[in-house]
């Protein structure tokens, strides 16, 4: 790669130029972000996943350039355009935007303004007057009038002239960088409810009369004005202060004070309105929507990283329950290896036969399956349901714990779902997974479309080739670090393995199927299309559990097991004894086996490995419990504090989940006493939280509330809990007036 780039990419991510090339080497030999991140530390420099992922998307944005510039060039040459200095200038921009500058002047027109005054001549007036020497403009002018080129007076010489001189202007390298940068630091947006549209368009209303400078717009103001505008109800613009855009142009141009330099100035002034405002509010447009897209999909990404590695319960005998008040509850009984046992049906919402015959089922379907803990939805009647379980277990140890069923009904109605439950009802499918999420939530969910678990607003207007990449390498790092057992794991986790892919996983099932379970990683090379490369990059992360090495059971590379091998045969011990033993690492000198491929690093990673093999990176799962006290939200009140927990992430706040149906809203200024940017630095899906009800509309079933010691509570908030204290109180007093 050019030496320049890299040093670009250094300076932007704060990186050292060796760090750089190094990622660039081993990207370009066809080595994954995660390879990378683990096992290549000493060449990086200990770059992680997400910095390793920064410095690969600048270099394909520069591999874009140079395509782009291979492009250009071939049309100049084919023009007979490009000069010397032409192609040095081409080949000293650094964005694609400076190589458009630069192209411009060269680029095939539509027939403008400018190119008609050209053919009738006019140009050499034009450089007169851009020049503003001492010369009479009367005369110039009146050399060029041409009735039959339709030039009839000096006013149309001029204005033919201005119009080249407005191209030029608006072509002109520095001033559109000049007039780029004040308009991304003063700009504004400004938007507006198009005539006969403020009925239907009430959503937008906030939009009606806006006007925000661009430093201030958030991703969700860009997204929403954008959509207002393509829905028809809404119309945008993005602008500088003319009189002060004007000042900067006319600083870079004008270069005396006569009548010449009068007639430039119209020049400018035109070239601005016509030609380079509507030119930098698209630019604008594409940039606004490009940041607001990236930000709005690292907010999905990073939920969705959240989601994958939420702690696993482990192996244990579940029922899990997917809850519905008109079909009734499904039921599904799994064995500590998420195999389906038994599937069932109940109903509590409709009479007290109902609630005894599902309260007698239960019971019975704990008792004959040692059922260890019970998973229920949070969708639509999970809370009751909840209630209702414990209210029946009330004397058992069983664990009952609510699971986020986002995607349950994507899942169910798979191809993957059906071939494995082909005879089963969606519904009880459903159940599988929630209750396989509850094992371990990673191996589970990477059945599902990854874009399918992604939650919140704006999903569809962000650029969908982006997040797909996005949330797909998400996916990939999460399996990655939590490691996959290649005899118990299904095509789908595999798949997401660094250097594998949906084939690959389905080799490797087939090969496990026809010849048994793997004992070795080595075993895997015998698979069709597994060659070193993959294996390379892919070995790390696959575990083989009771296999003939134990070393082939945690996260330690091959490419590494020399080495312990060579520090057991040091210390006259078997490896298998170095496992799990603290007294016998620490009698280690690393510095003995420090090499150029592992370094301290490497081999201190090795060490702890070794320590607590196959250590889950995900923290230990948490029972959660909410409230007793509030069921629905009329039981909320305004000062109330309670226990939640955080169901969905976004850059303007969280939503908080406390038991009513009904998330609440913590806004990003209620989430912490100190100022935070980004609610995902502060907090994590499925988080326990404890929040302070602001407010609550019934009528619109909104809840705020806030995380912080001392909320800020307005006073119209106080009033309105007040009233409808009183309004409680009344309906009382009215029941019991009825009664008498």
């Amino acid at each position: 790669m050019n030496s320049k780039y890299i040093n670009i990419i250094s300076a932007e991510l704060n990186l050292r130029p060796t760090q750089v090339q190094a990622v660039t080497r081993l990207l370009s030999a066809g080595a994954a972000v995660p390879f990378i991140a683990g096992y290549r530390k000493e060449m990086t420099g200990m770059l992680d996943e997400a910095r390793i992922t920064a410095v690969r998307d600048r270099i394909i944005k520069f591999e874009e350039l140079d395509k782009k510039r291979i492009e250009v060039i071939k049309i100049l040459k084919e023009k007979q355009s490009l000069t010397d200095e032409l192609k040095e200038k081409l080949d000293n921009t650094f964005t694609l935007t400076q190589l458009e500058d630069v192209y411009l002047p060269y680029k095939p027109k539509v027939k403008t303004r400018s190119v008609a005054a050209k053919e009738k001549g006019l140009e050499e007036l034009a450089l007169m007057l851009f020049a503003q020497g001492e010369i009479n403009l009367e005369d110039s002018a009146k050399r060029f009038i041409n009735g039959k080129k339709g030039i009839k007076n000096i006013d149309d010489a001029l204005s033919g002239a201005k119009d080249i001189i407005a191209e030029w202007i608006s072509e002109d390298k520095t001033a559109r960088e000049k007039l780029r940068l004040y308009i991304k630091k003063n700009g504004v947006l400004y938007s507006s409810v198009k005539t006969g549209k403020e009925e239907k368009g009430t959503k937008y209303k906030d939009y009606f009369d806006f006007k925000k400078s661009l430093p201030e717009l958030t991703s969700n103001t860009v997204l929403s004005v954008f959509r207002g505008e393509t829905e028809g109800f809404l119309s945008v613009e993005i602008y500088g202060d003319e009189k002060d855009v004007l000042k900067i142009l006319e600083k870079i141009f004008i270069k005396s004070s006569n009548n010449l330099s009068e007639q430039v100035k119209k020049a400018i002034a035109d070239s601005y309105k016509r030609l380079l405002k509507p030119e930098m509010e698209t630019e604008f447009r594409i940039y606004l929507k490009e940041k607001a897209d990236s930000e709005i999909i690292s907010v999905h990404a990073g939920n969705l990283k959240q989601m994958l590695l939420a702690p696993p319960l482990g192996h244990k005998r579940i029922l899990a329950i997917d809850p519905d008040f008109k079909i009734g509850c499904s039921l599904a009984c799994l064995d500590r290896q998420g195999k389906l046992v038994h599937s069932d049906k109940m109903f509590i919402h409709d009479s007290d036969e109902q609630k005894q015959e599902a309260a007698e089922k239960i019971r019975s379907l704990c008792k004959k399956y040692e059922i260890e803990a019970i998973a229920i939805g949070n969708g639509t009647a999970g809370r009751e349901t909840e209630i209702f379980v414990k209210s029946v277990l009330l004397d058992r140890k069983t664990v009952i714990v609510v699971v986020n069923e986002n995607g349950a009904g994507i899942y169910a109605n798979s191809e993957v779902a059906r071939k494995e439950f082909a005879d089963l009802d969606t519904t009880v499918r459903s159940a599988v997974s929630i209750g396989r999420r509850l094992m371990d939530p990673v191996a589970e969910l990477v059945k599902i479309d990854p874009k399918s678990l992604a939650s919140g607003p704006f999903l569809h207007e962000v650029n969908q080739r982006l997040l797909r990449q996005k949330l797909d390498e998400t996916v990939m790092n999460c399996v990655c670090s939590v490691g996959v057992d290649v005899n118990n794991s299904g095509k789908e986790l595999i798949g997401y393995v660094s250097g594998l892919n949906l084939k690959l996983a389905e080799e490797i099932v087939e090969y496990r199927n026809a010849n048994g379970s793997f004992v070795s990683r080595e075993q895997l090379k015998k698979i069709n299309g597994f060659d070193e490369k993959i294996f390379e990059q892919a070995a790390g992360f696959l575990r083989v559990k009771e296999g003939e090495n134990p070393l082939d059971n945690t996260a330690v590379h091959p490419e590494s097991y020399h080495i312990i091998e060579k520090i057991a045969e040091d210390l006259g011990v078997k490896v298998s004894d170095m496992i799990k033993n603290k007294e016998i690492q620490n009698k280690i000198d690393l510095n003995k086996y420090v090499t150029e491929k592992a370094g301290l690093p490497t081999l201190n990673d090795i060490m702890n490995e070794l320590l607590k093999p196959g250590r889950d990176p995900r923290r230990q799962l948490e029972i959660f419990k909410f409230s007793d006290e509030v069921k629905k939200i009329e039981d909320l009140k305004p000062g109330m504090k309670i226990q939640g927990i955080v169901t969905n992430i976004t850059n303007f706040g969280a939503f908080v989940d406390v038991g009513v149906q009904q998330d609440g809203l913590v806004h990003i200024s209620q989430i912490s006493d100190k100022h935070i940017n980004n609610p995902l630095d502060t907090l994590k899906l499925r988080q326990k939280v404890y929040v302070r009800v602001l407010d609550v509309d019934l009528q619109k079933k909104r809840i705020n509330l806030s995380m912080r010691d001392k909320p800020f509570i307005k006073k119209e908030m106080k009033e309105k809990a007040e009233k409808i204290e009183m309004e409680k109180k009344l309906k009382i007093l009215l029941d019991k007036f009825k009664k008498y």
